[in-house]
């Protein structure tokens, strides 16, 4: 069966439309929705025989609108306008076609970033379906070869699911059912495990491996599945398109999976049991909706998925499961509430976090502040302090909270220095942050003897006078048999703020592809001779190295 179904027509997606915006077939390696770091995976990620600089081209007539260029994300990135009401994007490109290529040249001249984002005036770029636009890559975000597709509202810049438009991609699959989580809803998911269930097939449908009458001893739960989808004739998982839970056939709660925005693509924390994938276990979304979750995925019902059980009668427990192109997996069995069964404890503590509130923490040297959109769920407060053990540490090492538990909106902290500081000392104050193996530095403001900064990572925190600028490779006084210039700086902190290269004071394109390296290739703006090329290179907290080089191309 191919995806064109009642559900794509009732929503006046148009059927093909867009065409295949490759020249060979369309095969995915991902699909909308597929579950990705702090984000729904937003279009299609097409493949293109693990080769770059294939020919893109446009999907629908329509104009050149905006073009993206960045280190990470998108890499180098292409809008089209349609008349239709709907633009389409086409990421991770190399070059684009040879006139757009020169004036967004002129514009990052103009401009004197590499780093772009530029509104194109209507109609500069006109294109008719099927124009060349440009050629496949590798860039930005991207792991390897492929061309990152999607298709949005122009209005509301919204996401839509592209398997909703009728692409010749065959699906006859039904998602597939891996396992069942269960929770109890007694206590806040951020303080528990869940408990797992193994599922095996019956013919078309699933049942739970073991006894498919599971008996609780608490009378509020949930439940999160593990799932992925598959295109006929391949075997790469996806993500799937909805799912629903359905007690005694009545609609609890359902996802689907259509139609999302950039502004809200972060609440997939939210939707999956993070705690659980942060401790090393598969994905595992949530059928219900979490408390201080609002995105629109979610079909809202008085039990917001949370099933109730009143008596001690088995209840029939029903989950389909669906791709975008319909095709249906079930899974059935009965609950019962049996009160004499061992539940665990409720989670005592002196302090908790609500979701939908701003919440504060205040201790004689440490502070947290939160907005109303900062957590999930209830959060109990946890907060350690271990000495610190660098000479350039301002105040001691703080541990708040787990990085086990998902931060939405960034949130506020605030370190008490510990000694008087001088003013460059201040002027060049950190916060890192650790969690797990991830580690995020923020430049600190001050409010009196305080330094603050935003995270939306829970984990460590401790301030540093950072006065160790970064360090550069040199330059060859002899360029006339390379092809580029290559800068690889080195800093404390690894991070890089700002990065400026000029040959005889003139601004110089350095790209900065996946954020490595600054490359620049020989063009006509370092003509054959003698130049001066000057570079500097700022962390984040403001330390500064300047390099000059007498050199001949």
């Amino acid at each position: 069966m191919f995806f064109l179904f009642a559900n794509a027509q009732q929503k006046n997606y148009p059927q093909g439309y867009f065409r295949n915006p490759l020249n060979i077939k369309m095969e995915l390696v991902a699909n909308f929705g597929e579950l990705r770091s702090n984000h729904w995976h937003m279009g299609l990620d097409i493949r293109t025989q693990r080769k770059e600089n294939l020919p893109v081209y446009a999907a629908a007539e329509g104009f050149v609108s905006r073009i993206k260029i960045e280190p990470g994300g998108f890499g180098r990135a292409i809008y089209i306008a349609h008349p239709n009401g709907l633009t389409t994007l086409y990421a991770h490109l190399n070059a684009f076609n040879p006139v757009l290529e020169r004036w967004v040249k002129s514009e990052q001249y103009r401009l004197e970033s590499w780093a772009v984002e530029l509104e194109v005036p209507a109609n500069m770029f006109p294109v008719k379906k099927g124009s060349f636009i440009a050629f496949s890559g590798n860039t930005g975000g991207s792991q390897g070869p492929h061309v990152h597709f999607e298709i949005r509202e122009t209005k509301t810049d919204k996401c839509l699911n592209p398997m909703l438009f009728g692409f010749p991609i065959p699906d006859a699959v039904a998602p597939s059912l891996i396992r069942l989580a269960m929770y109890n809803r007694n206590q806040s998911l951020n303080v528990q495990a869940p408990q797992i269930m193994a599922l095996k097939k019956v013919g078309a449908s699933y049942s739970l491996a073991q006894s498919n009458l599971v008996k609780v001893g608490t009378d509020k739960i949930s439940f999160a599945i593990g799932a992925v989808d598959r295109f006929s004739g391949y075997t790469n998982p996806n993500g799937i398109y909805s799912a629903r839970i359905l007690l005694d056939g009545e609609l609890q709660s359902e996802f689907i999976l259509d139609r999302i925005g950039y502004d809200e693509t972060r609440y997939m924390n939210a939707q999956i049991d993070y705690r659980y994938k942060y401790k090393g276990g598969p994905y595992l979304q949530h059928i219900s909706r979490m408390p201080g979750d609002i995105t629109s995925i979610y079909t809202s019902t008085n039990s917001e998925g949370v099933i109730h059980l009143k008596d001690e009668e088995p209840h029939l427990v029903r989950i389909e499961t669906r791709d975008a192109a319909q095709n249906l997996s079930v899974l059935q069995f009965n609950v019962q509430l049996n009160r004499s069964l061992p539940t665990p404890s409720l989670v005592s503590t002196y302090e908790t976090w609500s979701p939908n509130f701003v919440n504060v923490f205040e201790s004689e040297n440490f502070e947290a502040y939160t907005t109303e959109r900062s957590i999930y769920d209830t959060l109990p407060v946890s907060h350690n302090v271990v000495e610190a053990s660098s000479v350039k540490a301002i105040g001691k090492v703080n541990i708040f909270m787990s990085p086990a538990i998902p931060v939405h909106e960034s949130f506020i902290v605030r370190i008490k220095s510990d000694r008087v500081l001088t003013e460059e000392e201040r002027s060049c104050t950190v916060i890192l942050n650790t969690a797990g193996t991830k580690k995020t530095v923020v430049k600190a403001k001050w409010q009196g003897d305080w330094a603050w900064a935003p995270f939306r990572q829970f984990g460590t925190y401790q301030a540093f006078a950072d006065d160790e600028p970064p360090t550069i490779n040199a330059v060859p006084a002899d360029l006339s048999k390379s092809s580029r210039i290559v800068f690889t700086p080195k800093d404390n902190f690894n991070s890089i703020k700002n990065f400026r290269a000029e040959v005889d004071g003139k601004w110089l394109c350095f790209t900065n592809d996946k954020g490595r390296t600054w490359i620049y290739k020989f063009d006509e703006n370092f003509p054959k001779g003698k130049h001066e090329l000057k570079v500097s290179f700022e962390d984040e907290a403001g330390n500064v190295t300047i390099k000059t080089w007498n050199v001949t191309r």
